[in-house]
């Protein structure tokens, strides 16, 4: 069986962070491994306080599966601090690892920061030019290339300027900010959308981390970077579909949120 570690925080509620790719992997037919890196109170409506873990612990966690059981596969979501990132890197690098998806953590679909100006510098200069492919949202993707998107064309600027400055595949994923479920991937100098119907479904919470988990698993099974994308596609749209509705929550609304 193939295998494939997620990288990311823990999510209380289940619906994203750690808990989400486990259940995505798993269900996407991958044996699915964890490196927690921090533990966060939160569920559909938001983020209430952070724990991190210490950068010690995490190359502890590494450690402990690279020499045990290697993944074919890696996806990395939250990571929230300078020291944290550090410690991924250099455990990544030590291993050689291999089919690295991350999922660039820095700005809630609402707008609302996620991840320290110091934090988001590290992001961008150790871990990124780690990734085979990157996973940024219209806020993310802004940040990165420096640039308003605003609609398909600017998705098209800014994805090649991301894409070419840090020398790895860009899925620029399109939203509700500018083409609801339409996302752009530019690789190797060509481009191609990822065009899908938008699910009128409200439980939204984790669809982030649910698709760059599901692309690691299929990179992890042997699919190149566009299989692995349209089939992660399908498989979250067809969850959306099914209308799970578990709570009183209506989306990721992220609060404002202490660091412990």
């Amino acid at each position: 069986m193939k295998t494939c570690l997620t990288i990311a925080g823990s999510d209380s509620s289940g619906g994203a962070g750690i808990q989400a790719d486990l259940k995505t992997m798993t269900v996407n037919g991958v044996y699915a491994m964890s490196v927690i890196t921090a533990l966060t109170a939160q569920n559909t409506q938001g983020v209430t306080g952070i724990l991190d873990v210490s950068p010690e612990f995490i190359t502890e966690q590494m450690d402990a599966v690279f020499t045990d059981i290697y993944p074919d596969a890696i996806k990395i979501g939250m990571v929230s601090s300078p020291e944290i990132v550090e410690a991924i890197a250099a455990s990544l690098e030590k291993y050689k690892a291999k089919n690295i998806v991350l999922d660039p953590v820095m700005v809630a679909t609402s707008g609302a920061k996620l991840l320290k100006e110091e934090a988001m510098d590290s992001l961008i200069n150790r871990l990124i030019p780690l990734a085979d492919v990157i996973t940024p949202n219209i806020p993310e993707g802004e940040i990165l290339a420096g640039m308003e998107i605003t609609n398909e064309n600017q998705m098209i600027k800014a994805a090649e300027k991301i894409g070419k400055k840090y020398d790895c595949a860009v899925l620029l994923k399109g939203g509700h900010r500018v083409n609801d479920a339409n996302d752009l991937l530019y690789r190797d100098g060509e481009f191609k959308w990822f065009r899908s119907e938008r699910i009128d479904n409200p439980n939204t919470h984790g669809t982030g981390c649910t698709l760059s988990s599901a692309i690691g698993a299929n990179l992890a099974k042997g699919y190149d970077i566009d299989q692995a994308i349209e089939m992660a596609k399908d498989y979250l749209t067809g969850a959306l579909r099914a209308g799970l509705d578990l709570g009183k929550g209506s989306g990721p609304l992220m609060h404002n949120y202490k660091i412990i």
